[in-house]
């Protein structure tokens, strides 16, 4: 089996793998890359195969950070079966249109400005009819029950407790007359969670991929998620301002809501207090919700049979249009909005922010993980001024961040799930993470659980061979974003001659000891790469 690791390879987001065995070429996830610049180019990339050669992919769960270059892919010639859940093929036919709809706006916005410059036109990464013809593509699978998708390769669903139809997925084949098995966890869930059902335990695989966003820390107690909600309703409602919430539209939207059911419930809500869910994609995706109530936890299934259904919120109210969105801000007074994109890179959430932003008494809440060079990672930040829509906008608002409703699993729940795999001999390789969230969260797994464990990069290429120790195929360097070391240090004192007299003497020394210099130089890469997209 060979793997190439296509995304969620120090970051968290592009989730996408390439494998190849049994004479079969195919994909599990197939994700968009978000945050900076330079990590979105690579979203027009497709190294290291080509779309027509895959025979088939398998979609762990509908977040646009695992499927959202499904239909690039699909332009570029793909044809084969995609196969998801069902809640998850429901939800990818919003996000996937959504998303389309977004690249066609984003490339026609560009071409306005290209055609004032004399620029190059640019086409969208991909279109609505991409989005609607892999949206033919898919097949809905099952969970616990094990199918082929080509002969020698058994697939298995099971349920990974992080969104509505989400799984982690288990892959065997045979190799050298061997049967050997790969675990995908995909994005793992949490125990106890609100809407969805505690991540299912797994027979010990031979590797397992497992995700490490949270890897260097846990979450807050849950439990105080509610009172922290109600303390930035009550700080904006005293004020008479707006409580803005950027959310994902899939999943944390709806667990926001069911809060507020919780909160209403208490008496902790007010009832003159509007709650606005502004996002249609968030709308759409609580019908799909509400379609599937037999993937809802017991306590969902439980609430909605005594006919308190928690999406039925009575001040709740839906804003479909772009005028009843404008509405919301041209409004006085206090109102809880929710609006995506939950890491406000994108969508209305944007305008919301740059309406309340720079009010005092405005309240801000961040209810999920913040990628690298986004706007909500500068403002749970800290950052004082913020550019939204080329315009500068003051940070006057109280900035919340509640982590009770990360739909992640946190370090000691990704641990706990780890510890019923009983075999010391399963090989980990660790995705879907930042490099200090992997390196610790690796060095527990090997002084806990004995674990041999890889930290995967991006494009690094990996042959897996029964009983041998795990080694890439190429120098994963190779794909990172460059810095310019040149320019940024010639002028700087000497540093930069310092940098290459010390690679000189590097090279002279021990294999391990040039190994541990350039880890530390492509970290001080990662590193200015970052700094260099807050610029």
């Amino acid at each position: 089996m060979k793997i190439t690791f296509l995304g969620a390879a120090g970051t968290v987001t592009g989730s996408s793998y390439l494998l190849e065995c049994c004479g079969t070429k195919f994909m599990l996830d197939c994700g968009l890359f978000q945050g900076n610049s330079e990590m979105e180019k690579r979203n027009f990339r497709t190294p290291s195969y080509d779309p027509k050669d895959l025979d088939f992919i398998l979609i762990t769960h509908a977040h646009i950070d695992h499927t959202g270059l499904l239909p690039r892919l699909v332009q570029k010639g793909f044809s084969g079966p995609i196969y998801a859940s069902e809640p998850t093929l429901d939800l990818m036919e919003i996000m996937l249109l959504d998303s389309a709809h977004i690249q066609e706006m984003e490339a026609e916005w560009a071409n306005r400005k290209t055609k004032r410059t004399g620029g190059k036109m640019v086409n969208p990464l991909y279109t609505s009819i991409d989005a609607e013809s892999t949206l033919s593509l898919i097949r809905p699978v099952t969970y616990e029950k094990t199918f082929e998708p080509v002969q020698g390769v058994r697939v298995t669903y099971r349920d990974a407790g992080h969104i509505l139809g989400s799984a982690f997925i288990r892959i065997e084949y045979e190799e050298d007359g061997k049967t050997l098995s790969m675990l995908f966890s995909g994005d793992l869930g949490r125990p106890d969670q609100l809407i969805v059902n505690n991540p299912s335990i797994a027979k010990t695989p031979d590797y397992l991929f497992l995700e490490s966003t949270y890897g260097n820390r846990d979450h807050k107690d849950e439990s105080n998620s509610l009172d922290e909600l109600a303390n930035a309703i009550d700080y904006a409602y005293s004020h008479g301002e707006k409580v803005v919430i950027p959310a994902f539209a899939v999943e944390r939207s709806q667990q926001i809501i069911y809060t507020l059911h919780l909160l209403a419930s208490q008496g902790r809500l007010p009832a003159d207090m509007p709650v606005y869910l502004d996002s249609p994609m968030a709308i759409r995706a609580t019908e799909v919700f509400k379609k599937h109530p037999g993937y809802a936890d017991k306590a969902m299934q439980d609430l909605i049979a005594k006919g308190e259904n928690p999406f039925d919120l009575p001040n709740l109210r839906y804003t479909l249009s772009t005028e009843d969105s404008k509405a919301i801000n041209e409004t006085p007074g206090a109102a809880v909005v929710i609006s995506a994109s939950g890491m406000c890179n994108a969508g209305r959430i944007k305008h919301h922010l740059r309406h309340n932003l720079w009010r005092p008494g405005a309240a801000v809440v961040f209810v999920g993980y913040q990628a690298m060079g986004t706007l909500g990672r500068k403002l749970v930040g800290g950052s004082g001024m913020v550019r939204i829509f080329g315009e500068e906008v003051a940070v006057a608002a109280k900035i919340f961040t509640i982590g009770g409703f990360s739909g992640h699993a946190g370090q000691k729940e990704i641990l706990d799930w780890v510890s019923h795999f009983k075999d010391t001999r399963m090989k980990v390789f660790l995705v879907h993470g930042e490099p200090k969230a992997q390196r610790v969260l690796s060095g527990l797994l090997k002084e806990k659980f004995d674990l041999a464990v890889h930290i995967a990069d991006y494009l690094e290429e990996v042959v897996l061979e029964p009983d041998a120790i795990i080694e890439s195929t190429q120098h994963p360097e190779l794909a990172r974003p460059g810095v310019d070391w040149g320019f940024l240090l010639k002028d700087s004192g000497g540093l930069y001659e310092e940098l290459i007299r010390r690679v000189e003497r590097v090279k002279g020394r021990s294999w391990e000891e040039q190994v541990d210099f350039r880890d530390r130089l492509l970290e001080v890469n990662r590193l200015m790469v970052a700094l260099i997209s807050e610029m």
